[in-house]
């Protein structure tokens, strides 16, 4: 007959596994719930060999290709005030501006 342990028989677990368990799981946590800016994902505005542009008298964007004209309707965006990736500086400020058909910075109809 097989003899029984005075003990009941489980795997071995050292108790620093379970403080180690328990620290990852509570760094897991801490960026789930507060983020990590150094690893946010940003959506550019307009793909690789693409630059935006901006509808005239509107708040409307495409994206052309790189050795396209914008399409009618269109225009480039003011240098340095290009939107780069969605929800940056200028794509917000080009939410409530548009331009003109004199390239002239106006604020947009009814406000966006």
């Amino acid at each position: 007959m097989p003899r029984r342990a005075g003990r009941p028989t489980t795997a071995f677990r050292p108790r620093g596994l379970k403080a180690v368990g328990a620290a990852l799981v509570g760094a897991a946590a801490v960026v789930a719930l507060t983020g990590c800016s150094g690893l946010e994902y940003q959506e550019a505005i307009c793909s690789s060999g693409e630059y935006p542009v901006l509808t005239v008298n509107g708040t409307g964007s495409a994206c052309t290709a790189n050795d396209e004209k914008p399409p009618s309707g269109y225009t480039r965006y003011p240098k340095g005030k290009v939107p780069q990736q969605v929800g940056d500086k200028w794509d917000v400020y080009w939410d409530t501006h548009t331009l003109d058909e004199d390239g002239n910075i106006i604020d947009a109809p009814d406000g966006g």
